[in-house]
């Protein structure tokens, strides 16, 4: 089996007395999309500056296609790297070509490649125009198109659809899954999280600077234990009267839906399909985002209870 693309073992950063990250471990794979998920000052930002070389750990081990990422021989890596920082900035007197052709050139490609890029993220009509006159939805996609320069090994991308209107999220995803099918590996960092669980593999959840959950969405669900909601239609009466469903009405003001742990959802729906009355079923599993608010509250709970 092949190594990984990025290994952090124990990794732990401070910012004078603040622990920003503590006892870190993760590891990422060639074509792999990780989720990295949580509140501002959560560490998301610091584990990526790490992984980027621009700082250093205080304790554990960072390595990057094989080598310390902050070590002089990682510099020639860093042209298989593409970073969407948080907040772009560019300079704002150039036009979208000239800064993008500048970026191209510093990882070894021509104006072609940048001209190609502009298209690809929908603002080649304002390639003319200074960035001073872009919006922030069209500053965010000339930072996206500056990190896809030259099809990276690994993509990092801090906030990326910050800014971005729902059909340049849409194609922006479309993007990742595409570099992922060509066998970039991105670590895509994020706290809008509609949306984001269909194009990633496993997702970690950071909280001040530690690993609340990382996994698969199956396997966060697993862990969790939520339930699986079943709305039947057109059975009325029915479900309450049944002993097999009754159990699992949970809810006064949603008479009709069950609230079903996992591993009864297949008996549940097949107690609902042997009515002939049922017009139509809806089943919804925990989101992404119910995932995240039961973790970040079983900590708040683990805290209260520690101060109590």
């Amino acid at each position: 089996m092949n190594a990984p693309l990025i290994s952090l073992q124990n990794v732990g950063k401070k910012y004078q007395q603040l622990a920003a990250l503590e006892s870190i471990s993760m590891t990422l794979n060639q074509g792999e999309v990780l989720g990295l998920f949580g509140h501002n000052g959560a560490g998301k930002t610091t584990m990526m500056k790490l992984i980027l070389g621009v700082i250093s750990p205080d304790s554990g081990s960072v390595d990057v296609m094989g080598m310390a990422p902050d070590s002089k021989e990682a510099w020639h890596s860093r042209t298989k790297i593409g970073y969407l920082p948080e907040n772009v900035s560019f300079y704002e007197q150039l036009t979208g070509l000239e800064v993008l052709t500048y970026f191209a050139k510093l990882k070894g490609y021509n104006k072609k490649t940048a001209i190609a890029l502009l298209e690809q993220v929908g603002i080649a009509h304002a390639m003319k125009r200074q960035v001073k006159t872009y919006s922030k939805g069209m500053r965010q996609r000339l930072g996206l198109a500056q990190a896809f320069i030259g099809e990276p090994k690994l993509l990092l991308l801090d906030e990326p659809t910050v800014g971005l209107d729902p059909i340049a999220t849409a194609d922006f995803y479309r993007t990742v899954d595409q570099l992922k099918s060509n066998g970039s590996s991105v670590i895509l960092c994020s706290h809008v999280l509609p949306g984001v669980e269909q194009h990633i593999d496993r997702a970690m959840i950071l909280s001040a600077g530690k690993v609340l959950a990382a996994g698969t969405i199956p396997e966060l669900r697993k862990h969790a234990n939520l339930p699986v909601k079943i709305k039947p239609k057109g059975l009325n009466g029915a479900v309450s009267s049944d002993p097999k469903l009754n159990l699992f009405l949970t809810s006064e003001l949603e008479q009709q839906t069950l609230f079903v742990p996992e591993q009864d959802k297949l008996s549940t729906l097949k107690q609902l399909l042997s009515y002939d009355a049922m017009e139509d079923i809806q089943v919804e599993s925990a989101n992404l985002e119910q995932l995240y608010q039961h973790y970040l509250s079983q900590k708040s709970a683990a805290f209260n209870g520690e101060k109590l």
